[in-house]
């Protein structure tokens, strides 16, 4: 997933699920990109405030998980 997949309209945040959860529910990842920022939460507690990253620092896990 890139980052221009998951940016919505100016100032909007829009939340994404995982491709790798499933649909009876369970262990649930989603995030939503800001400009700079790129937000990640567990779907199944949306209450709680998310982890918040730099882009750059996104773009860099991401490359290294998918090593």
């Amino acid at each position: 997933m890139s980052l221009k997949d998951i940016h919505g309209p100016r100032d909007e945040v829009v939340w994404v699920k995982s491709s790798y959860s499933g649909a009876e529910g369970g262990q649930c990842v989603e995030v939503a990109a800001s400009p700079d920022t790129v937000h990640v939460r567990d779907s199944k507690d949306t209450a709680r405030p998310p982890l918040s990253v730099q882009t750059g620092t996104w773009t860099a896990f991401i490359e290294f998980a998918t090593l």
